[in-house]
Protein backbone atom coordinates (compact mmCIF):
# COMPACT_ATOMS: atom_id res chain seq x y z
CA UNK A 1 0.00 0.00 0.00
CA UNK A 2 2.78 2.40 0.87
CA UNK A 3 6.37 2.97 -0.09
CA UNK A 4 8.80 2.72 2.78
CA UNK A 5 10.51 5.99 3.69
CA UNK A 6 12.28 5.13 6.93
CA UNK A 7 14.64 2.37 7.96
CA UNK A 8 13.55 -0.54 10.11
CA UNK A 9 10.36 -1.60 8.31
CA UNK A 10 9.77 -4.16 5.64
CA UNK A 11 8.02 -2.75 2.59
CA UNK A 12 6.28 -4.21 -0.42
CA UNK A 13 5.26 -2.48 -3.66
CA UNK A 14 2.71 0.27 -3.23
CA UNK A 15 -0.89 -0.50 -4.28
CA UNK A 16 -1.16 2.78 -6.13
CA UNK A 17 1.50 5.37 -6.95
CA UNK A 18 -0.83 8.24 -5.98
CA UNK A 19 -0.65 7.25 -2.32
CA UNK A 20 1.58 9.28 -0.04
CA UNK A 21 4.49 7.35 1.44
CA UNK A 22 4.25 6.32 5.07
CA UNK A 23 6.14 3.77 7.12
CA UNK A 24 4.62 0.37 7.75
CA UNK A 25 5.78 -2.77 9.48
CA UNK A 26 4.67 -6.35 8.82
CA UNK A 27 2.77 -7.94 11.69
CA UNK A 28 1.23 -11.40 12.12
CA UNK A 29 -2.55 -11.75 12.25
CA UNK A 30 -2.28 -13.54 15.59
CA UNK A 31 -0.48 -10.48 17.00
CA UNK A 32 -3.35 -8.12 16.17
CA UNK A 33 -5.00 -7.21 19.51
CA UNK A 34 -8.32 -9.05 19.75
CA UNK A 35 -8.13 -10.49 16.22
CA UNK A 36 -9.37 -13.95 17.22
CA UNK A 37 -12.40 -12.49 19.01
CA UNK A 38 -13.71 -10.40 16.12
CA UNK A 39 -16.75 -11.29 14.01
CA UNK A 40 -14.94 -11.83 10.73
CA UNK A 41 -18.15 -12.79 8.94
CA UNK A 42 -19.55 -9.31 9.62
CA UNK A 43 -16.31 -7.82 8.27
CA UNK A 44 -16.56 -10.08 5.21
CA UNK A 45 -20.07 -8.79 4.48
CA UNK A 46 -18.88 -5.18 4.76
CA UNK A 47 -16.00 -5.96 2.40
CA UNK A 48 -18.42 -7.58 -0.05
CA UNK A 49 -20.63 -4.48 0.03
CA UNK A 50 -17.87 -2.35 -1.48
CA UNK A 51 -16.48 -4.95 -3.91
CA UNK A 52 -18.56 -3.88 -6.96
CA UNK A 53 -17.48 -0.24 -6.60
CA UNK A 54 -13.84 -1.24 -6.06
CA UNK A 55 -13.84 -3.36 -9.21
CA UNK A 56 -14.96 -0.28 -11.16
CA UNK A 57 -12.58 2.29 -9.69
CA UNK A 58 -10.06 0.59 -7.39
CA UNK A 59 -6.50 -0.70 -7.95
CA UNK A 60 -5.89 -3.95 -9.82
CA UNK A 61 -4.30 -5.47 -6.71
CA UNK A 62 -7.71 -5.56 -5.00
CA UNK A 63 -9.48 -7.26 -7.92
CA UNK A 64 -8.73 -10.84 -6.91
CA UNK A 65 -10.19 -10.49 -3.44
CA UNK A 66 -13.20 -8.57 -4.78
CA UNK A 67 -13.98 -11.19 -7.43
CA UNK A 68 -13.67 -13.93 -4.81
CA UNK A 69 -16.00 -12.23 -2.35
CA UNK A 70 -18.65 -11.81 -5.07
CA UNK A 71 -18.47 -15.47 -6.18
CA UNK A 72 -21.41 -17.25 -4.47
CA UNK A 73 -19.71 -20.62 -4.82
CA UNK A 74 -16.86 -19.40 -2.60
CA UNK A 75 -18.97 -17.61 0.01
CA UNK A 76 -17.95 -18.55 3.58
CA UNK A 77 -20.66 -19.95 5.80
CA UNK A 78 -19.26 -18.94 9.17
CA UNK A 79 -16.88 -16.55 10.91
CA UNK A 80 -13.97 -19.01 10.84
CA UNK A 81 -14.13 -19.36 7.05
CA UNK A 82 -14.40 -15.59 6.71
CA UNK A 83 -11.34 -15.20 8.92
CA UNK A 84 -9.40 -17.57 6.65
CA UNK A 85 -10.46 -15.46 3.64
CA UNK A 86 -8.72 -12.39 5.07
CA UNK A 87 -5.70 -14.28 6.36
CA UNK A 88 -5.18 -16.07 3.03
CA UNK A 89 -5.50 -13.00 0.82
CA UNK A 90 -4.05 -10.14 2.88
CA UNK A 91 -0.96 -9.20 4.87
CA UNK A 92 -1.43 -6.97 7.93
CA UNK A 93 0.84 -3.96 8.42
CA UNK A 94 1.14 -1.75 11.46
CA UNK A 95 0.94 1.91 10.47
CA UNK A 96 3.88 3.97 11.75
CA UNK A 97 4.19 7.71 11.22
CA UNK A 98 5.61 10.91 12.68
CA UNK A 99 2.24 12.61 13.08
CA UNK A 100 0.45 13.04 16.42
CA UNK A 101 -1.30 9.98 17.85
CA UNK A 102 -4.03 8.49 15.69
CA UNK A 103 -7.58 9.73 16.21
CA UNK A 104 -10.91 7.96 15.75
CA UNK A 105 -14.12 9.98 15.63
CA UNK A 106 -17.67 8.98 14.71
CA UNK A 107 -20.36 10.05 12.27
CA UNK A 108 -23.94 8.98 11.65
CA UNK A 109 -27.05 9.52 9.57
CA UNK A 110 -29.24 12.07 11.41
CA UNK A 111 -33.02 11.86 11.44
CA UNK A 112 -34.50 15.32 10.86
CA UNK A 113 -37.90 16.89 10.31
CA UNK A 114 -38.76 18.52 7.02
CA UNK A 115 -41.46 19.52 4.58
CA UNK A 116 -41.90 19.19 0.83
CA UNK A 117 -43.46 22.67 0.76
CA UNK A 118 -42.13 25.89 2.24
CA UNK A 119 -44.07 26.95 5.35
CA UNK A 120 -43.64 29.43 8.18
CA UNK A 121 -42.00 26.65 10.23
CA UNK A 122 -40.08 24.88 7.47
CA UNK A 123 -38.47 27.66 5.50
CA UNK A 124 -34.77 26.76 5.08
CA UNK A 125 -34.16 25.02 1.72
CA UNK A 126 -32.08 21.91 1.12
CA UNK A 127 -30.61 22.30 -2.35
CA UNK A 128 -29.93 19.75 -5.05
CA UNK A 129 -26.72 19.92 -7.07
CA UNK A 130 -26.65 22.90 -9.45
CA UNK A 131 -26.04 22.04 -13.11
CA UNK A 132 -23.20 24.57 -13.34
CA UNK A 133 -21.19 22.88 -10.55
CA UNK A 134 -18.02 21.22 -11.85
CA UNK A 135 -15.79 18.69 -10.07
CA UNK A 136 -12.11 19.64 -10.09
CA UNK A 137 -11.04 16.43 -8.29
CA UNK A 138 -12.44 12.92 -8.08
CA UNK A 139 -15.08 12.61 -5.36
CA UNK A 140 -13.04 9.84 -3.72
CA UNK A 141 -10.21 12.36 -3.23
CA UNK A 142 -12.23 15.36 -2.06
CA UNK A 143 -11.56 14.58 1.60
CA UNK A 144 -7.82 14.20 1.14
CA UNK A 145 -7.72 17.42 -0.91
CA UNK A 146 -10.18 19.39 1.22
CA UNK A 147 -7.60 22.09 1.91
CA UNK A 148 -7.88 23.25 -1.68
CA UNK A 149 -10.74 24.17 -4.00
CA UNK A 150 -12.37 20.90 -5.11
CA UNK A 151 -15.33 22.20 -7.15
CA UNK A 152 -16.03 25.27 -9.27
CA UNK A 153 -18.83 27.00 -11.20
CA UNK A 154 -18.94 27.20 -14.98
CA UNK A 155 -20.25 30.63 -15.96
CA UNK A 156 -22.26 31.62 -19.03
CA UNK A 157 -19.05 32.09 -21.03
CA UNK A 158 -17.86 28.59 -20.18
CA UNK A 159 -15.17 29.83 -17.82
CA UNK A 160 -14.55 28.26 -14.39
CA UNK A 161 -14.93 30.49 -11.36
CA UNK A 162 -15.38 30.03 -7.62
CA UNK A 163 -18.79 28.76 -6.59
CA UNK A 164 -20.90 30.72 -4.11
CA UNK A 165 -19.92 30.48 -0.43
CA UNK A 166 -22.21 29.25 2.34
CA UNK A 167 -23.12 32.82 3.21
CA UNK A 168 -23.91 33.74 -0.39
CA UNK A 169 -26.08 30.66 -0.81
CA UNK A 170 -27.97 31.27 2.44
CA UNK A 171 -28.48 34.88 1.42
CA UNK A 172 -30.19 33.84 -1.82
CA UNK A 173 -27.57 33.17 -4.51
CA UNK A 174 -29.44 30.06 -5.72
CA UNK A 175 -32.99 31.34 -5.48
CA UNK A 176 -35.20 31.02 -8.53
CA UNK A 177 -33.38 28.03 -10.01
CA UNK A 178 -35.76 25.32 -8.80
CA UNK A 179 -33.07 23.51 -6.80
CA UNK A 180 -35.07 23.14 -3.57
CA UNK A 181 -35.49 19.46 -2.65
CA UNK A 182 -37.38 20.19 0.58
CA UNK A 183 -37.34 22.54 3.55
CA UNK A 184 -36.14 22.31 7.15
CA UNK A 185 -36.85 24.40 10.24
CA UNK A 186 -33.49 26.14 10.62
CA UNK A 187 -30.01 26.37 9.10
CA UNK A 188 -28.53 24.31 11.94
CA UNK A 189 -30.46 21.20 10.81
CA UNK A 190 -29.21 21.69 7.26
CA UNK A 191 -25.65 22.23 8.51
CA UNK A 192 -25.70 19.07 10.66
CA UNK A 193 -26.89 17.00 7.70
CA UNK A 194 -24.15 18.50 5.55
CA UNK A 195 -21.47 17.64 8.11
CA UNK A 196 -22.68 14.02 8.29
CA UNK A 197 -23.09 13.77 4.51
CA UNK A 198 -26.59 12.26 4.55
CA UNK A 199 -29.88 12.40 6.38
CA UNK A 200 -33.18 10.63 6.86
CA UNK A 201 -35.89 13.29 6.71
CA UNK A 202 -39.29 12.70 8.32
CA UNK A 203 -41.76 14.78 6.35
CA UNK A 204 -44.90 16.50 7.58
CA UNK A 205 -47.09 14.25 5.40
CA UNK A 206 -45.88 11.16 7.29
CA UNK A 207 -43.49 9.93 4.60
CA UNK A 208 -39.70 9.86 4.72
CA UNK A 209 -36.87 10.52 2.30
CA UNK A 210 -33.23 9.55 2.51
CA UNK A 211 -30.92 12.29 1.20
CA UNK A 212 -27.28 11.68 0.30
CA UNK A 213 -24.32 13.79 -0.73
CA UNK A 214 -24.41 15.00 -4.35
CA UNK A 215 -21.55 17.51 -4.41
CA UNK A 216 -20.19 20.56 -2.62
CA UNK A 217 -19.37 24.14 -3.52
CA UNK A 218 -15.65 23.39 -3.39
CA UNK A 219 -14.59 25.84 -0.70
CA UNK A 220 -12.31 24.39 2.02
CA UNK A 221 -14.00 23.00 5.11
CA UNK A 222 -13.58 24.95 8.35
CA UNK A 223 -14.45 23.31 11.67
CA UNK A 224 -17.07 25.34 13.51
CA UNK A 225 -16.36 23.40 16.70
CA UNK A 226 -12.66 24.24 16.50
CA UNK A 227 -13.49 27.91 15.95
CA UNK A 228 -15.66 27.99 19.09
CA UNK A 229 -12.91 26.32 21.13
CA UNK A 230 -10.34 28.82 19.91
CA UNK A 231 -12.81 31.63 20.67
CA UNK A 232 -13.11 30.35 24.28
CA UNK A 233 -16.82 29.61 23.87
CA UNK A 234 -16.04 25.97 24.73
CA UNK A 235 -13.24 24.08 26.38
CA UNK A 236 -11.68 21.23 24.43
CA UNK A 237 -13.15 18.67 26.82
CA UNK A 238 -16.68 20.13 26.70
CA UNK A 239 -16.97 20.16 22.91
CA UNK A 240 -19.00 17.35 21.38
CA UNK A 241 -21.68 17.07 18.72
CA UNK A 242 -24.63 17.50 21.09
CA UNK A 243 -23.03 20.47 22.84
CA UNK A 244 -22.35 22.13 19.49
CA UNK A 245 -25.91 21.49 18.32
CA UNK A 246 -27.39 22.93 21.53
CA UNK A 247 -25.18 26.04 21.35
CA UNK A 248 -26.08 26.73 17.72
CA UNK A 249 -29.82 26.23 18.20
CA UNK A 250 -29.93 28.41 21.33
CA UNK A 251 -29.48 31.55 19.22
CA UNK A 252 -29.99 31.11 15.47
CA UNK A 253 -28.87 34.63 14.63
CA UNK A 254 -25.62 34.11 16.55
CA UNK A 255 -25.28 30.67 14.96
CA UNK A 256 -25.64 32.03 11.43
CA UNK A 257 -22.52 34.19 11.71
CA UNK A 258 -20.53 31.27 13.12
CA UNK A 259 -21.74 28.86 10.44
CA UNK A 260 -20.72 31.30 7.72
CA UNK A 261 -17.10 30.91 8.84
CA UNK A 262 -17.31 27.50 7.21
CA UNK A 263 -17.66 28.50 3.56
CA UNK A 264 -18.10 24.88 2.46
CA UNK A 265 -21.64 23.94 1.44
CA UNK A 266 -22.99 20.48 0.54
CA UNK A 267 -25.72 19.64 -1.98
CA UNK A 268 -27.94 16.56 -1.82
CA UNK A 269 -30.02 14.23 -3.92
CA UNK A 270 -32.96 12.02 -2.99
CA UNK A 271 -31.96 8.38 -2.76
CA UNK A 272 -35.43 7.04 -1.94
CA UNK A 273 -37.60 6.15 1.01
CA UNK A 274 -36.33 4.68 4.27
CA UNK A 275 -37.72 1.26 3.34
CA UNK A 276 -36.15 1.22 -0.13
CA UNK A 277 -32.63 2.39 0.68
CA UNK A 278 -29.72 2.38 3.10
CA UNK A 279 -27.03 5.01 3.83
CA UNK A 280 -24.29 5.27 1.20
CA UNK A 281 -20.66 6.32 1.37
CA UNK A 282 -18.32 7.47 -1.39
CA UNK A 283 -18.92 5.97 -4.85
CA UNK A 284 -22.32 4.86 -3.51
CA UNK A 285 -20.82 2.14 -1.34
CA UNK A 286 -23.48 0.88 1.13
CA UNK A 287 -22.48 1.75 4.69
CA UNK A 288 -22.44 -0.85 7.45
CA UNK A 289 -22.81 0.45 11.03
CA UNK A 290 -19.64 -0.07 13.09
CA UNK A 291 -17.87 -1.69 10.10
CA UNK A 292 -17.62 1.23 7.66
CA UNK A 293 -14.78 3.72 8.08
CA UNK A 294 -14.13 7.11 6.48
CA UNK A 295 -10.42 7.49 5.70
CA UNK A 296 -7.87 9.75 4.06
CA UNK A 297 -7.48 8.43 0.51
CA UNK A 298 -3.95 9.81 0.40
CA UNK A 299 -3.07 6.68 2.34
CA UNK A 300 -5.82 4.13 1.71
CA UNK A 301 -7.91 2.84 -1.15
CA UNK A 302 -11.67 2.73 -0.84
CA UNK A 303 -12.63 -0.86 -0.08
CA UNK A 304 -9.43 -1.61 1.80
CA UNK A 305 -9.79 -3.60 5.06
CA UNK A 306 -8.31 -1.85 8.09
CA UNK A 307 -8.07 -3.37 11.56
CA UNK A 308 -8.97 -0.65 14.06
CA UNK A 309 -7.76 -0.79 17.65
CA UNK A 310 -9.03 1.85 20.12
CA UNK A 311 -8.55 0.39 23.63
CA UNK A 312 -10.16 3.34 25.44
CA UNK A 313 -13.35 3.36 23.38
CA UNK A 314 -15.93 1.72 25.66
CA UNK A 315 -19.30 3.24 24.70
CA UNK A 316 -19.78 1.78 21.23
CA UNK A 317 -20.57 -1.84 22.10
CA UNK A 318 -22.40 -2.32 25.40
CA UNK A 319 -20.52 -4.45 27.90
CA UNK A 320 -17.37 -4.59 25.77
CA UNK A 321 -14.17 -2.87 26.87
CA UNK A 322 -12.33 -1.19 24.04
CA UNK A 323 -12.98 -1.29 20.31
CA UNK A 324 -11.04 -3.80 18.21
CA UNK A 325 -12.48 -4.91 14.91
CA UNK A 326 -11.85 -5.27 11.22
CA UNK A 327 -13.42 -2.41 9.28
CA UNK A 328 -13.51 -1.38 5.62
CA UNK A 329 -12.71 1.99 4.05
CA UNK A 330 -16.07 3.03 2.62
CA UNK A 331 -16.10 6.80 2.84
CA UNK A 332 -14.14 10.06 2.98
CA UNK A 333 -14.58 13.31 4.87
CA UNK A 334 -13.24 16.85 4.76
CA UNK A 335 -11.90 16.62 8.32
CA UNK A 336 -10.38 13.14 7.90
CA UNK A 337 -6.69 13.72 7.22
CA UNK A 338 -3.76 11.55 8.24
CA UNK A 339 -2.46 7.98 8.17
CA UNK A 340 -4.23 7.06 11.42
CA UNK A 341 -7.28 9.31 11.18
CA UNK A 342 -10.64 7.63 10.80
CA UNK A 343 -14.35 8.35 11.15
CA UNK A 344 -16.47 5.45 12.35
CA UNK A 345 -19.98 5.14 10.88
CA UNK A 346 -22.24 4.55 13.88
CA UNK A 347 -25.57 4.06 12.09
CA UNK A 348 -28.78 6.10 11.86
CA UNK A 349 -30.87 8.03 14.37
CA UNK A 350 -30.41 9.60 17.78
CA UNK A 351 -28.78 6.60 19.47
CA UNK A 352 -26.16 6.40 16.73
CA UNK A 353 -25.75 10.17 16.99
CA UNK A 354 -25.02 9.92 20.71
CA UNK A 355 -22.35 7.29 20.07
CA UNK A 356 -20.83 9.31 17.23
CA UNK A 357 -20.81 12.52 19.24
CA UNK A 358 -18.93 10.86 22.11
CA UNK A 359 -16.30 9.23 19.90
CA UNK A 360 -12.96 10.99 19.96
CA UNK A 361 -10.34 8.43 20.95
CA UNK A 362 -6.71 7.50 20.29
CA UNK A 363 -6.46 4.71 17.74
CA UNK A 364 -4.02 2.41 15.97
CA UNK A 365 -4.56 1.21 12.40
CA UNK A 366 -3.35 -2.06 10.95
CA UNK A 367 -3.79 -1.95 7.18
CA UNK A 368 -4.55 -5.16 5.32
CA UNK A 369 -2.71 -5.20 1.99
CA UNK A 370 -3.49 -7.76 -0.77
CA UNK A 371 -0.83 -10.42 -1.13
Amino acid sequence: MWKNTLSGARATPAMDDKLSPVLREVIRFEDLPGWADDDHYAAYQAFAASAPAVLKTGPASMAGACHAVLDPTRHPHDALAARRFFEDRFTPYKVIHDEPAGLLTGYYEPELAGSRAKTSTYCVPVFSRPNDLVNLVDEADRGALSGQVTHARRDADGQLTSFFTRREIEEGALEGRGLELLYMADPVDVFLMQVQGSGLVRLTDGSSLRLIYAGKNGHPYTSVGRYLIESDAFSESAMNLQALKDWLKADLERARGVLWRNESYVFFRVLGTEEETRPLGTNEIPLTPLRSLAVDTSFYELGQPIYVCAPGLDHIVEGVSGFRRLMVAHDVGSAIKGAERGDLFCGSGSSAGSKAGMTKHPVNFYALVPK
